[in-house]
Formats: structure tokens, C-alpha cells, sequence
């Protein structure tokens, strides 16, 4: 007997069905594809997150005007995932002391964290939850200050994409394009498609 999905789970489905609709498992997890714009957005609003934390203060905020240390621009560094390269941007500040933890100076690869991403804009997460899954992206240990500001600077953008509108679509489980494993990510399907690759 199939066991039956609650609201959580249903919500869950209906997001990933209109952020999947239309598009090919290529479109999806394939070079500049959906799964990397979420991966470069969730790097760069956690390393902003960190740069709070480091400075001490929020972005425009009064406590820092001439208060020395202050943001800086960015640099841009290109990282490899486990699918794709992507080009982020590092914020800097101008004592040249933010030396930030989720992409090291001189680090280059961000392995593992594909799957992490995709963990957490589609599960519903609560705040702890998102902070737990922040805690496992850093794979050191690091302060719960740290913690706090990142998940601040990534929960917008991720309550966001869980709150928008959704238009009703069928789905389908597609295989991760290039994958030897079994692992499956939902995909849209127009009413009358051809199953595909669907499992």
C-alpha cells in the first residue's frame, strides 16, 4: 500500500513542479543550468552572511560609518561543483582581514554540495533547519553567530522561492542527466508527454 504524502510533502512536489516546468533534465542539472544558479546564489548570500558576521554589522547600517574596517567590492573565483565550474563572487572588505569559511582562500572545489542545494530549496525548512543544513555545507565547526548570519542572509531568498505562486502540472521523476547513480530529481510534464526517462 503507497503511503500518503501530507501537505509538507504535496507543497513540496507543487514547488518543485513550477520551478521545473517546461524545462529538460539538461536545462535542470546540466553547464549553466537551473541547479547552478541556485548553487552560485546560495554561495554568494552565504558569504555575505559571513562578511556580517566578520564586520560585526549589517550592510548600510549606521554602526558601520566610519567605523574602519567596511565592505569592499568583490572578487570574482571561479569554484567547481560535482556537475559544473561556476563563476561567484567573494565579497571583500578593506583591512583585507574576511577570510571566509564556506570557500577558502585559494579553494577551488565544492564537492557535495549539489545535492545540499537542492536539499534546501526543496525541502520545507524551518529556520533550525536550514541552520543545520548550513552547518553540514561548512564541514568545520564554526560559531553560532556565524551560523545565524548566514542563514539570515540565504533564508529570504529561499522563503521566496518556497512562497511563490504554482501553477497546477503533472510530474515525473527524471534521471540526473550524466549520473550513474540512481539518483532522481522531479521534473514537469505537459499533460500527454511521453514518459521519458521517468521512473
Amino acid at each position: 500500500m503507497a503511503r500518503k504524502k501530507d501537505a509538507t510533502e504535496r507543497e513540496v512536489d507543487e514547488l518543485l513542479d513550477s520551478l521545473l516546468e517546461g524545462r529538460s533534465p539538461k536545462e535542470i542539472m546540466g553547464r549553466g543550468g537551473l541547479l547552478d544558479a541556485l548553487t552560485k546564489r546560495v554561495v554568494e548570500r552565504a558569504l555575505e552572511g559571513e562578511l556580517t558576521d566578520h564586520l560585526g554589522y549589517e550592510k548600510h547600517a549606521r554602526e558601520g560609518r566610519n567605523g574602519g574596517n567596511s565592505r569592499n567590492g568583490r572578487t570574482r573565483k571561479r569554484v567547481k561543483t560535482d556537475t559544473s565550474e561556476l563563476e561567484i563572487e567573494v565579497p571583500r572588505d578593506r583591512d583585507w582581514t574576511f577570510d571566509p569559511e564556506l570557500v577558502r582562500k585559494g579553494q577551488r572545489r565544492l564537492a557535495g554540495f549539489d545535492e545540499k542545494v537542492i536539499a534546501l530549496y526543496a525541502r520545507g525548512m524551518t529556520t533550525r533547519g536550514i541552520q543545520g543544513h548550513l552547518k553540514e555545507l561548512y564541514k568545520v565547526e564554526v560559531s553560532p553567530s556565524l551560523i545565524s548570519a548566514v542563514t539570515d542572509a540565504v533564508l529570504a531568498d529561499v522563503k521566496a522561492w518556497q512562497g511563490r505562486p504554482l501553477p497546477r502540472r503533472s510530474s515525473r521523476y527524471c534521471r540526473r542527466p550524466g549520473s550513474s547513480s540512481a539518483s532522481y530529481i522531479w521534473c514537469a510534464a505537459r499533460s500527454g508527454s511521453s514518459p521519458g526517462s521517468s521512473a
